[in-house]
Parts: structure tokens; C-alpha cells; sequence
């Protein structure tokens, strides 16, 4: 299957996921939702909710195989970071 090219710029992409999240999504999660993964389609505003992207995306797909996936992890602020978890102080003499 070839890749599929985005519909809108990343800036349009990420405004639109997260406008979709925020008012259609997240008013609807339970408490034990925190920490999970959804994935949302901003083309049709579907979504699905699981603990890991892989998961959450496939099913997605299933349903909407040309979706345009923007992935939201309840409760933060980004699915996942890079670099250190800490920053370290330099040591003084």
C-alpha cells in the first residue's frame, strides 16, 4: 500500500487534532483513562483509545484506512519525549 501524503500543513494538522480532541474527545474519557493513547482521525473525527500507539492506529486504520492520524496521550502534554528525563547541574568546585 503506498504512504499516504498529508492533507494540510504540520500546523493545520496539529490545530485541527487537537481542537477535535479537546471538544469531542476529552469531555467523553473516563478516569482511568490517564495515560492512554488515542488516536484520532482529523479528516473524519474518528478515534479509538488504547494503551500503545501500534494498537490504537491499526484499529484506526481499520476502519478508516485513508485516516490522518494525530495520537494524543491522555493527560500530557506529548506522547513521548527525547533526551535526558532530567537536566543535571554542573558541578562547582
Amino acid at each position: 500500500m503506498a504512504a499516504l501524503k498529508p492533507q494540510y500543513s504540520k500546523e493545520e494538522f496539529a490545530r485541527l487534532g487537537d481542537e477535535i480532541y479537546r471538544r469531542d474527545i476529552y469531555p467523553q474519557l473516563q478516569p482511568d483513562s490517564e495515560g492512554k493513547i488515542v488516536a484520532i482521525d482529523i479528516t473524519t473525527g474518528a478515534w479509538e483509545i488504547d494503551n500503545d500507539e501500534i494498537s490504537v492506529c491499526t484499529r484506526l486504520e481499520k476502519g478508516y484506512p485513508r485516516a490522518q492520524i494525530w495520537i494524543v496521550k491522555v493527560g500530557s502534554g506529548y506522547v513521548r519525549r527525547f533526551g535526558a528525563s532530567r537536566t543535571q547541574k554542573a558541578k562547582t568546585r
